[in-house]
């Protein structure tokens, strides 16, 4: 059985490989972190998930996006996004707007920097726990 240790070096190793050949971030993202990624594959569970985004492999495939993010977007982007509505409070809209002129970004950038980041599953509330509170357990 491999290890979450041997795991991580052959992950480390794929994404420095792949990192290499100088791919846009879509096809950075989809063939590391995406659903049929390498990480995935690799971590199939939360809690193996949890402890993989807490090493420095982790770390270093979020910097290694972050990177290839900077570079201009490939020309055929739109065939390969689709379009999320989500409803905020305006209050957090203002926020977010404000935000990313702070970071001389756009709100689409900034919104798709804050999906990527770690989420902790305790702030994360659940559609059970959301039907709980409308009946009134």
């Amino acid at each position: 059985m491999t290890s979450v240790s041997d795991k991580q070096k052959e992950i480390k190793h794929a994404i420095e490989k792949l990192f290499a050949t100088n791919p846009d971030w879509v096809k950075f993202y989809r063939e590391v972190m995406g659903l049929h990624g390498l990480i995935r594959q690799a971590f199939p569970t939360l809690a193996l998930m949890a402890e993989f985004e807490q090493t420095a492999t982790y770390n270093r495939v979020h910097r290694m996006l972050t990177e290839l993010r900077r570079l201009p977007s490939p020309k055929d982007l739109d065939k390969e996004t689709k379009v999320i509505t989500i409803r905020v409070p305006r209050s957090m809209h203002e926020s977010l707007r404000i935000e990313a002129h702070e970071y001389h970004t756009t709100m689409n950038k900034l919104c798709i920097s804050k999906l990527l980041q770690f989420i902790d599953t305790e702030n994360v509330p659940t559609a059970i726990e959301e039907e709980k509170a409308e009946v009134g357990l």
